[in-house]
């Protein structure tokens, strides 16, 4: 089975979990770090441990605030045997669910493969750089390493390179001729681009590329001043997409370095979210959730749950179900598909469930589940199929929908577990063809005793929320107020 360890599904889900763009560059600059360490000469085993240190109180300072990691080869290399060492003894102590990234810039055709396997099979990181000047045959062998990334380096801010990059004319210049061929290259999640920090030539970019992550290299507070919030929104205007993410900027040296380091990449990461929000202002596809709340504990799934309520999935008023029980409330998840960001989410936290079971094919119960089944068909790369609510009058009659052989186990994904009427019947249509049905899972359990009558039917329920941490969630948040509260906890 597939597992969540791609490096598109890590930084997709380390945005989300830190609500962040920002990547740590975890570079060897005596200048941005520690003292101790000579440039010329002779380095020494305490100072490599003096840098060790810096980064390791970098990671632990800031863990929370940025969605990834980037070390830059050349500068570990530089420092010989004890430089790779340290490399090595960063890798080890990244969280594993940050993704990395090592800056390479290889451009070497001769070692490619070598190289791939070096970086993706030894060292485990999950992305690398590229320069690719020699073309695709270079960039192959790194795309052969299921769940790798690459980011082509296709513009830098470096003056004198603009005589290149600019060549033949400033109306189409080499780097956009660059981009458009990399896209013909591979998948956006399998190639991303690698840009200097310039607003113009950035704007560009994201236009040929809309969907492709950018990886920002540089200092951005050098090129541009922080405290100015203009200066901050054009390059997020210029490299943002169309949902307010794809682009990676790096938490400038400075603020490492400064007294309270966490304080300030803190009030940079949120600086960056309020001109995310500007950004994409009067966007008609998409609109981006950042929270408004602070929680003192730590809620697996707090951030998805006050987004279902702010997007209107949570409605009150007495509400007759599917099952035919009227509530005091409803929950409407038809709104979820249109919502990228929220249904990445939510295709993740079912993932999380069903990773850790044993099953062939993926079934959705129609209709309300049937989008999510399949997000997570395509995530998971595993076969669906799904019963049908009716059976055609027409053409094959078929009870079941896709291909599918007697014996196999069939994982049933449904949105909410009410009664479990209908699930249930779609279980036992699956089972009426010789398939094996033994796990349910579902976005949100209504509670009241549903997975144990799952369970008296011989099948294991599985629920990413429960009504009463959802109840509660919104309580703490004071999006509800304590009526309804008392509502949402009728069936827990």
């Amino acid at each position: 089975m597939t597992d969540r360890t791609s490096f598109f599904d890590k930084l997709l889900a380390a945005v989300e979990n830190t609500q962040s763009l920002l990547y740590l560059a975890l570079d060897p600059e005596p200048e941005s770090f520690s003292d101790s360490l000579s440039i010329a000469g002779e380095k020494t085993q305490s100072s490599i441990d003096d840098l060790f240190a810096d980064f390791k109180r970098a990671i632990e300072q800031t863990a929370d605030l940025f969605c990834a990691c980037k070390l830059s080869l050349s500068f570990y290399q530089s420092l010989g045997i004890p430089g790779l060492q340290l490399l090595e003894q960063l890798l080890k102590i990244i969280p594993p669910d940050i993704p990395v990234i090592l800056d390479a810039k290889h451009c070497d055709l001769n070692t490619s493969t070598v190289f791939a396997k070096t970086v993706f099979q030894d060292w485990q990181v999950d992305a690398v750089t590229l320069s690719p000047y020699a073309g695709f045959d270079q960039v192959a062998p790194f795309l052969l390493y299921p769940g790798k990334a690459v980011f082509v380096l296709c513009a830098t801010a470096n003056p004198s390179a603009a005589a290149l990059q600019e060549y033949p004319t400033p109306d189409n210049p080499l780097y956009l001729q660059l981009v458009r061929a990399t896209k013909t290259w591979g998948t956006p999640e399998k190639i991303g681009l690698e840009a200097g920090v310039m607003p113009d030539v950035l704007a560009r970019i994201r236009t040929e590329a809309p969907e492709r992550p950018i990886l920002i290299e540089g200092d951005i507070s050098e090129e541009n001043d922080l405290t100015e919030e203009n200066d901050l929104l054009e390059l997020l205007a210029a490299g943002l997409n169309k949902n307010g993410e794809g682009l990676l900027l790096p938490i400038p040296p400075s603020l490492l370095a400064s007294e309270n380091p966490r304080e300030a990449v803190q009030q940079l990461r949120d600086k960056i979210n309020e001109q995310r929000l500007r950004a994409i202002e009067g966007s008609p596809t998409c609109e981006l959730w950042l929270p408004d709340v602070c929680f003192l504990q730590q809620q697996p799934h707090r951030d998805l749950i006050l987004q279902l309520y702010d997007i209107g999935c949570v409605i009150f008023g007495d509400r007759v179900q599917a099952s035919g029980a009227v509530l005091p409330y409803y929950i409407d998840l038809r709104k979820i598909i249109s919502i990228p960001q929220i249904f990445h989410q939510i295709v993740s936290a079912y993932a999380d469930i069903l990773k850790d079971l044993k099953f062939d094919r993926i079934a959705g119960i129609p209709y309300g589940s049937l989008p999510t089944a399949t997000g997570l068909a395509l995530r998971m790369e595993r076969p669906m199929i799904f019963p049908r609510k009716e059976v055609k009058t027409y053409g094959m009659g078929k009870l079941i929908e896709g291909h599918f052989q007697p014996g196999e186990t069939i994982a049933v994904v449904d949105d909410i577990l009410i009664s479990g009427k209908s699930v249930m019947e779609g279980a036992a249509k699956l089972k009426s063809a010789g398939l094996i049905v033994e796990d349910i899972v579902v976005l949100i359990d209504h509670e009241g005793g549903v997975k144990d009558k799952l369970k008296a039917n011989g099948y294991r329920g599985h629920s990413v929320l429960a009504l009463s941490e959802i109840a509660q969630t919104l309580y703490q948040a004071n999006r509800i107020d304590t009526e309804q509260f008392n509502m949402l906890r009728v069936d827990s």
